[in-house]
């Protein structure tokens, strides 16, 4: 399976520093925002790599099971499930992710052992949660474009996701979003200096001609 676009540690790094909401703000890619149904089943879970794309069919896993053999050491599995919540994924798997180095896992789907996941501190972001098993007889796609809830996903693109949700940036967005996420974080930084300093949010914003007289 082709790896994709590559994407250095630095980027990697700062693309989690800067976080989902910031980094969504400076893309100017309305289609990157995931819908917010699909969030972290653990609090503070985060992660950023390249996507590997892959669709199941309504309760079948055979397509992670395929995935995993090839996915992309620094990969986080993106998986079209439809909405159709069943424990496509557990512990054994998040083991098996682990052991092939894959750093996460987003999908329009379900998940089950949270406990064990929590525990192992692995990412995933998810539409539900549900005890109920999978089938393994068909695989609709490995590593080929999806839509996962409306959001275009192509082999390569960023994945980051964290307590505010889930952003798929396109390869070609990425090093320019990364770039405006800086300044646009530096703003914030010196807006919340001048917050403490005693300005108010209305002078800041030049809200002034509402403010009570």
């Amino acid at each position: 399976m082709s790896a994709g676009a590559a994407y250095s540690e630095a980027q990697l790094a700062l693309a989690r520093q800067l976080g989902t909401s910031t980094l969504f703000e400076a893309s100017g890619v309305s289609t990157s925002s995931v819908d917010p149904a699909i969030r972290t089943v653990w609090a503070g879970a985060s992660v950023a790599g390249p996507a590997c794309p892959l669709e199941c069919a309504p309760g079948d896993n055979l397509s992670i099971h395929i995935a995993l053999q090839g996915a992309p050491s620094g990969s986080v599995l993106v998986i079209n499930a439809s909405g159709f919540v069943a424990g496509y994924w557990g512990e054994v798997l998040t083991v098996a992710a682990e052991a092939a180095g894959v750093v996460g896992l987003v999908m329009d789907g379900g998940v089950r052992d949270i406990a064990a996941m929590t525990a192992r501190r692995f990412p995933v972001f998810t539409r539900g949660i549900s005890m109920r098993g999978t089938i393994k007889v068909s695989s609709p796609s490995v590593g080929q474009p999806i839509s996962l809830a409306g959001t275009p996903v192509a082999q390569g693109d960023l994945v980051v996701a964290d307590d505010d949700g889930v952003l798929v940036l396109p390869t070609q967005h990425v090093e320019t979003t990364l770039a405006k996420g800086q300044q646009r974080a530096g703003k914030e930084a010196e807006f919340m200096r001048q917050l403490k300093a005693g300005k108010t949010t209305l002078e800041l914003l030049g809200l002034q001609r509402w403010a009570k007289p």
